[in-house]
């Protein structure tokens, strides 16, 4: 949980304190009137929870989504429980797209992603969660009507500050936790301070004796109970005693009276407590937090470093500041050991920096660190960093749709290179969509004359994979022609990526014949081992492709077994996979259907390990198949249903080179009748159940 409350859920930061009315009026709401899934005409399927920043919003959500988790398919949303955290975006071009991510879609087809997100959703139970909505609320609101309108048995949750004001929506307020000036009343804000005060000193503070406490209640009266202004206050007492902060609390908002109170407005007492924060930094500390709110989403130590590192930060002191602010609760730990700004404090330091007049600075360097990221993930793309490559790119999606928006308002040529070079990485990961639209709004950006050639070939290259995957054949064939036309000259990287998409291309049209011969004549044009670069090597996988196709099946088998032992050796995942997919088609072919179940096993822990879900489809469809050919119906059905659950994520009927369609029918067939209609379609619910489960939880398959 990523919004504007207590704590993080999922960081085992803190646990949960009081909230047990809201939590309760909360539950009610989601579960409507109590049966399997909301009530019949839209009562309770919109639930917005309203309230000022750093109320705990976001904390109530989540934990009332995991509680709704927790109850599995018994529960009222067997479908799952989605979460898409909009903070980090900064408008709304990316809404649809952090919707799909937390549905798990990777969608593969030219459709917008609003449509694809509809159409998945369809007559599914189950509960989206969108937290930290209103900066979007207005296009929140049009995404989630037309999503209630297509899907009957849909349950949003919405954090917001302010209600999206939709007819069938029901509001809960969100109040700050109960606090007394004396003791006797509602304490539970007291609860959470003296917990976050034992967990910002472990075993350091003294005991909490009464003169203590009645500072400490202090504190929370002034603070008006709001968590996150009670998180950063107690995050101080590493520094100073809990009535140094009432005295000073008291100096800025005045004297309390147990009569009648005289607090200030919500949004003050977090305010306040946030520019406290600020002037307790040391001046450097102060400076890397208007520093970091650069990020959108999470860092890491390194990132910190490069970015902020400007004069006058060095780099050296960039981690012990950084471990200064995670000490006053300005940064979070994440439980990967990245940090994360809350959006409210990433305000506030964004506020700063503009009045800095470091924001173009930190933004250019922003979008150079991470234009670095891609390149060196590039670079090691062939040997056992790619692996990681991979993950790092999925990891800072956000961050990269930051840089790229930055370098088309400021640089384009730049923004060219970025998405041609991010653009592969995104067609494995399931941003198409995204790999798509940058990549054409940087070559219509980009002054032709201002481009190299190498450049623009790079950039149609991607586009055209990228077009493919979506099943727009025509339009990517075209662009190969073009691609293959612009990088004669170039040298052996624009040439052989050229004829890697051109040979894919006629692959996926059903002609192996032309593809073999455009990859034959790049290879020829420029000799040397498959493993000299990535490009030689995903040339001749298209080679090994068109082998098969067309039934050389001896030859196919050397050259992929030669393939598949060279990324072995290198720790290379991609093409290997691909390799494994091959042998185990050919022995299909040739009736030796156990050995094909131990490929196509293989290619599954490859694009598990690359969070490739078209990948997996395949690999599934391949495995159902050798299992039906060595008469495990029953297997045969669970694996047709799992791959059936991933060719829904990415959003088209199942694909593949052609050769694969007869293999699919033909054992479907055999796995059919050898169970009948009643026990196959069983088997294959089974499956699909477990291939959702898969998704929701990447882990090796099983069943």
């Amino acid at each position: 949980m990523l919004g504007d409350g207590e704590g993080y859920e999922r960081d085992g930061s803190a646990s949960f304190v009081g909230r047990a009315g809201e939590l309760a009026a909360l539950d009610r709401a989601l579960r409507g009137d109590g049966r399997h899934g909301p009530p019949p005409g839209g009562g309770g399927r919109l639930v917005t929870l309203t309230g000022p920043g750093g109320v705990g919003k976001s904390r109530l959500a989540r934990h009332a989504a995991d509680r709704m988790e927790t109850a599995g398919p018994a529960g009222p949303f067997p479908d799952g429980v989605h979460w898409a955290d909009l903070s980090p975006l900064p408008d709304e071009r990316l809404l649809a797209a952090t919707v799909a991510d937390a549905l798990d879609l990777a969608d593969h087809t030219s459709r917008t992603l609003a449509e694809a997100v509809r159409e998945w959703i369809g007559e599914r139970r189950l509960l989206l969660v969108l937290d930290c909505c209103e900066h979007l609320v207005t296009a929140v609101r049009g995404l989630v009507r037309e999503l209630l309108d297509a899907a009957p048995h849909l349950v949003v949750l919405v954090t917001s500050r302010q209600s999206l004001a939709l007819g069938r929506e029901r509001v809960l307020d969100i109040g700050p936790l109960p606090h007394a000036v004396d003791p006797g009343g509602a304490e539970e804000a007291l609860a959470l301070f003296t917990r976050r005060a034992a967990a910002a000193a472990p075993g350091q503070a003294p005991p909490w004796t009464e003169a203590r406490l009645a500072a400490a209640r202090a504190v929370c009266a002034r603070l008006e109970g709001v968590p996150l202004a009670l998180e950063l206050a107690a995050a101080q007492l590493t520094d100073h005693t809990v009535e140094e902060l009432a005295a000073r609390l008291a100096r800025r908002i005045g004297r309390l009276s147990t009569a009648a109170p005289l607090q200030p407005p919500r949004h003050r007492a977090l305010r306040t407590a946030i520019g406290w924060s600020h002037e307790w930094c040391e001046p450097r500390e102060r400076l890397l937090w208007l520093r970091l709110s650069v990020f959108g989403g999470s860092f890491d130590a390194a990132a910190a470093r490069a970015v902020c590192s400007a004069a006058p930060l060095t780099e050296e002191q960039v981690p012990p500041l950084l471990e200064a602010l995670a000490a006053k609760s300005v940064v979070r730990r994440c439980a990967d050991g990245s940090y994360r700004m809350l959006d409210t404090i990433r305000e506030y330091g964004a506020m700063w920096r503009e009045e800095a007049g470091e924001g173009e600075a930190l933004r250019t360097a922003h979008a150079a660190y991470f234009t670095d990221l891609v390149r060196a993930a590039e670079r090691d793309w062939l040997g056992p960093a790619q692996r990681l490559g991979y993950r790092r790119v999925a990891a800072v999606y956000g961050d990269l749709c930051a840089a790229l928006d930055h370098c088309l308002a400021t640089a384009p040529v730049l923004a060219l290179d970025l998405a041609a070079r991010v653009g592969f990485y995104w067609a494995c990961c399931g941003h198409l969509h995204a790999a798509r639209g940058y990549l054409e709004r940087a070559l219509a950006a980009a002054r032709p004359e201002e481009v190299a050639a190498p450049v623009r070939a790079r950039a149609l290259w991607a586009l055209g994979v990228t077009l493919l995957l979506q099943g727009e054949q025509d339009q990517a064939h075209r662009i190969a022609v073009g691609c293959e036309a612009l990088a004669t000259g170039l040298g052996a990287r624009p040439a052989l990526d050229a004829a890697y998409l051109l040979g894919l291309s006629h692959l996926l049209a059903g002609r192996p014949l032309a593809a073999r011969i455009v990859s034959d004549n790049a290879l020829e044009a420029f000799p040397g081992s498959p493993f000299d670069s990535g490009p030689r090597l995903r040339c001749h996988l298209v080679r090994v492709f068109a082998l098969t196709g067309t039934g050389l099946f001896g030859d196919a088998r050397e050259e992929a077994e030669r393939l598949r032992s060279g990324c072995a050796e290198r720790g290379e995942h991609w093409t290997r996979a691909y390799a494994d997919y091959q042998l185990a088609l050919i022995c299909l072919f040739e009736s030796r259907p156990a050995e094909s179940a131990v490929h196509a096993r293989a290619m599954l822990e490859g694009k598990r390990e690359l969070g490739d879900s078209f990948g997996t489809a395949l690999g599934l469809d391949l495995l159902a198949a050798a299992r039906a050919a060595g008469g495990d119906g029953a297997g045969a059905a669970r694996a047709y249903g799992t791959g059936h659950a991933y060719w829904q994520a990415v959003g088209h009927p199942q694909r593949g080179t052609p050769e694969l369609a007869s293999v699919r029918e033909e054992f479907e067939r055999t796995a059919r009748g050898a169970l009948g209609d009643q026990a196959y379609e069983a088997a294959f619910r089974e499956g699909l159940r477990h291939g959702h489960a898969l998704r929701t939880r990447p882990r090796p398959y099983e069943d």
